[in-house]
């Protein structure tokens, strides 16, 4: 007899993302293997979004301007880290029919959910803090647009969603994947452009002892690794395997969960290359050249044409960071809504939860422009990431739990070798965190 979880939604009667759910439809059992496959081709890639988002930019550049290849290592370590989490995310919605959020308000003490909703809701903002912050430099770069204006303009994205949204899920996938498409394009002519030394990426791939002795290099890289997993990306991810319509029976759910884990991974992959694309172009650009002090998104636009010695180069770059802000906004609205909804059943109009989030993150985007000058905004991108790093324990440690209960995953609970290398994973990210809060407070 198969569990509760496994009935369709009569003790959850709140379906994660309603007007999403179940709205895809995949084909029959004796369909060829690849439209099955095409069919649950998207979530992945929106959640691949989060980990190529302008944040990811700031830690990355940074990394590769003042250590060189040194901190491939890391990004190939944290997309590892990320590809298990996320095919985790996958299963706990697929298996359960609930997102994170809603395993978290059924199974825990209501103060316990009020706390994971808060350092939830502050990794959304600090996520949209990036998004912002990403999109308004994007603007003045291409277009020469005010920082605090363009800042404004980022707002006005809920129109864009709810345009998507109304038109279909599959609409708002195929926007995404048109995005990240052009990041990659741009990346990969840069990447050609910077010809940089194959032996020093492999080189770079190997982990290194320095990474852990040199405080720098550590902040960087747990900056790498919180703009890498990025928390609400495992409530989205849980919530968006649902708008499949496939048979909600143990056998469907397992074909569900096999072509869902397939295209998290792959989609992951392609964030591999875009983090370390930029890494690699940030090392061969400024790190060899003498530009080691390069931290800021804007000094690497003016920087990349003359140094790559490829006139487009930095337009390329501009238009990589506006897609990149673009997408990412529109993710961040689908996690702040399941967030939301899972753990206070609260809904609010998606214009309205956009503006809220977008707001709170604009306020320091305009007190620090205002105060420092667009010279803060590098400062800025770097301090959201280690926000988000500190979240991060948060939302994977309810997610390892969930996964590894029988009683809630049935046939569907993880393997005794996958659980305790589940936790090891939830181990590191909780020693880096706080190491970087020790470093934080000591000095």
């Amino acid at each position: 007899m198969q569990p509760s979880a496994f009935q369709p939604n009569h003790v959850h009667d709140r379906r994660s993302l309603p007007e999403a759910f179940a709205s895809v439809r995949v084909p029959q059992d004796n369909t060829h293997w690849m439209r099955r496959f095409l069919s649950y081709v998207g979530p992945g890639y929106m959640v691949s979004v989060g980990y190529m988002d302008p944040g990811n930019w700031a830690t990355d550049l940074q990394g590769g301007a003042q250590f060189g290849y040194t901190l491939l290592s890391v990004i190939l370590l944290s997309n590892f880290m990320a590809i298990l989490l996320q095919a985790l995310s996958a299963r706990l919605g697929i298996a359960t029919g609930l997102d994170l959020a809603q395993a978290c308000r059924q199974r825990f003490h209501p103060a316990v959910n009020f706390l994971l909703w808060v350092a939830c809701e502050l990794a959304i903002i600090a996520c949209d803090l990036a998004e912002v912050i990403g999109t308004a430099v994007a603007l003045q770069l291409l277009f020469h647009i005010p920082l605090l204006v363009g800042a404004l303009i980022s707002s006005l994205d809920a129109v864009l969603i709810l345009f998507l949204m109304n038109r279909g899920f599959r609409y708002l996938e195929s926007f995404i994947i048109g995005l990240l498409a052009i990041i990659a394009l741009c990346f990969g002519v840069q990447l050609v452009a910077a010809a940089p030394p194959f032996g020093a990426i492999l080189s770079g791939l190997k982990p290194s002892v320095e990474i852990l002795t040199n405080s720098q290099m550590l902040y960087i890289a747990i900056g790498i690794i919180g703009a890498t997993v990025m928390p609400h990306n495992l409530y989205l991810h849980s919530s968006i395997v649902q708008s499949r319509a496939y048979d909600r029976t143990e056998k469907g759910r397992k074909d569900a969960l096999r072509w869902a884990t397939w295209d998290s991974s792959i989609a992951l992959m392609l964030a591999l290359f875009i983090n370390a694309a930029i890494l690699i172009v940030a090392a061969a650009a400024f790190h060899t050249t003498g530009h080691q002090d390069v931290a800021e998104i804007e000094d690497a636009y003016h920087l990349l044409s003359p140094l790559l010695g490829m006139g487009i180069a930095s337009t390329l770059f501009g238009l990589a960071l506006l897609a990149a802000g673009t997408n990412s906004t529109i993710t961040g609205t689908l996690a702040g809504q399941i967030v939301m909804e899972g753990f206070l059943h609260i809904r609010l109009p998606h214009w309205a939860r956009r503006l809220l989030t977008r707001g709170l993150a604009i306020i320091p985007v305009v007190f620090a422009t205002a105060i420092y000058g667009s010279s803060s905004v590098g400062q800025l991108l770097m301090a959201s990431q280690v926000v988000l790093s500190m979240q991060l324990p948060f939302a994977v440690i309810p997610l390892v739990l969930f996964v590894s209960n029988r009683k809630l995953m049935g046939p569907f609970v993880i393997s005794r070798p996958l659980m305790v290398f589940s936790w090891l994973v939830a181990g590191v990210i909780l020693v880096l965190n706080f190491k970087l809060l020790y470093d934080t407070l000591a000095f």
